[in-house]
């Protein structure tokens, strides 16, 4: 009788299996200070961000890590971008689940998304969200499978593959350091619905994600 193989459901860091317990937030949640969430509309979701070069090994990145990871979880998100909190800097944070329910926690500076040939390539449609389009979602077709190819924090490189909600996650993700936020892959009849319900609900999520940071005893960083 064949019998679907069972899933290894240790929680990945930086694309490797962890043992024991992991914590409910990433260890680097604890180290960090809230940073403003970037809106649609603003210049720097709208361009390329740079790449990392110099900032390797640095305390300046790592203590920016340590923020974005905080900041996604006042707000809810599963994955975060360096120009989401006004970094103009090729890195995002991430903290999801994929359809097997393994949990994927890491950064990516730098990614690159695997070309996979169009004969290879299965899209899913599915409601997608963002936290600098705060309120709506929107169905989008995304590959079903994403390989991304980066560096972490010290320069040494990683491989992070996602299928399904995960895969969604990286490719949102990467999108957003090329300066695509996920209503351009919309028509401007959908981008322009998408918006009004942004603007309609945007200070409602604010105000949740205040009272988040303070359940989580977060405190807002001074720019």
């Amino acid at each position: 009788m064949n019998t679907k193989p069972v899933t290894d459901r240790r929680v990945r860091v930086q694309g490797v299996p962890v043992e024991g317990v992991y914590p409910v937030r990433a260890p680097e949640s604890a180290r960090g200070q809230v940073l403003r969430i970037t809106v649609a509309g603003e210049d720097i979701l709208h361009r390329p961000c740079k790449p990392a070069d110099a900032e390797f090994g640095t305390a300046w990145l790592s203590q920016l890590i340590d923020d974005m990871f905080i900041t996604m979880y006042v707000a809810d998100g599963a994955g975060l971008a360096a120009n989401q909190v006004d970094v103009d800097l090729r890195l995002f944070v991430y903290d999801c689940y994929d359809d097997d329910d393994v949990r994927h926690v890491g950064h990516v500076l730098n990614p690159v998304v695997d070309p996979v040939a169009p004969e290879e390539r299965r899209l899913l449609e599915a409601g997608e969200g963002c936290l600098s389009v705060p309120g709506p979602v929107f169905d989008v077709p995304r590959a079903e499978r994403a390989v991304v190819r980066g560096l972490d924090k010290e320069g040494k490189e990683v491989v992070i593959e996602g299928t399904g909600y995960f895969a969604r996650c990286l490719l949102h993700e990467t999108d957003h350091l090329n300066g695509l936020v996920y209503v351009d892959r919309l028509t401007k009849r959908q981008r322009r619905s998408v918006l009004q319900e942004m603007d309609d609900v945007k200070e409602s999520v604010f105000a949740r994600r205040v009272e988040r940071a303070k359940a989580l005893g977060a405190s807002p960083k001074v720019q």
